[in-house]
């Protein structure tokens, strides 16, 4: 995965609270129901925190404002362009997806309203209630912003197996973008079943991995606001990462490994199978289209 060391990044949209103590608050309360499923306590999936209830177990703050934020150095709000520090790649990748759906909705006859991106260390407050890093990268409907602790892209790797790489953290925070473009689109709403194989749970996380691979189709065509792209190239290898960090998080995967066995009526995100498919079917047609997980017969 190629940056443009001269795009300008903006930093509007991060909120890197990071060493702030602006994440930090009340504690979780005692008997949280993971979402998803975990290893060794920890919520390993790509996660998104529904409607009606947030995080099981959670109260709200009603708002997810943070207190302070991290402008100082290393902070991700301190990045001008992609050389500043290698986390600003964070910084692209968000500016990119942003960029490209706020053009592509508008096209479409939708406003794109942003999701400010926030990252945090150990706790944060939420509009969906206090979350840990033990959650893993979320999207939070109430507020509209995704949630990103950086350390989970370690955890992918060491615990899930996945081979990471720049650009399956760019589907990690991609398909947290196809959350938010759901929840404009009032699809969160039709969220009803959230367990078995052809839940709505299950729907609509195929569907937020198709839309992360619109995303990718479009990626190098992205300009920022100076007409230069924030990424320049997308390799076979790159794409691979990708579709092999959409499997890692499969049910079965995660299931297999913590439990030893795979039980489909609990699945929450779909199959390995099923990610890396719909995520290639986002990324072959680059059209929204596509991406009807809700009327197909078969997942």
């Amino acid at each position: 995965m190629k940056f443009n060391p001269d795009a300008d990044l903006d930093t509007s949209g991060i909120e890197d609270t990071r060493g702030s103590g602006g994440g930090r608050g009340g504690g979780l309360p005692g008997g949280m129901i993971p979402v998803g499923g975990g290893i060794g306590g920890l919520i390993l999936l790509v996660v998104i925190v529904l409607l009606n209830g947030g995080i099981p177990g959670l109260g709200s703050d009603g708002t997810g404002e943070p207190t302070s934020q991290n402008t100082g150095p290393g902070s991700l709000n301190a990045c001008k362009n992609v050389t500043t520090s290698k986390d600003c790649r964070f910084v692209a990748d968000q500016n990119s997806i942003e960029g490209f759906w706020s053009t592509e909705l508008p096209r479409r006859g939708k406003k794109y309203i942003p999701a400010p991106m926030r990252v945090f260390e150990g706790q944060v407050s939420t509009g969906c209630g206090p979350a840990t890093s033990a959650v893993g990268p979320f999207y939070c409907p109430p507020d509209k912003r995704v949630y990103l602790e950086l350390g989970f892209f370690k955890t992918l790797e060491t615990e899930l197996g996945a081979q990471g790489g720049d650009f399956a953290e760019a589907y990690v925070i991609a398909h947290e973008y196809g959350h938010h473009i759901q929840n404009l689109y009032g699809i969160l709403g039709r969220i009803k079943t959230r367990t078995g194989p052809t839940s709505d749970s299950v729907r609509s996380e195929l569907q937020a991995d198709c839309l992360a691979g619109i995303w990718t189709n479009h990626a190098t065509t992205v300009p920022n606001k100076n007409g230069k792209p924030f990424i320049l190239e997308l390799t076979e290898d790159d794409i691979t990462r990708g579709l092999d960090a959409a499997a890692s998080v499969g049910d079965d995967r995660i299931q297999s490994k913590t439990q030893g066995q795979v039980n489909p009526e609990s699945f929450s995100h779909g199959t390995a199978e099923q990610r890396m498919r719909w995520f290639k079917t986002g990324l072959d047609s680059g059209d929204m289209t596509a991406c009807d997980t809700w009327s197909a017969s078969t997942l």
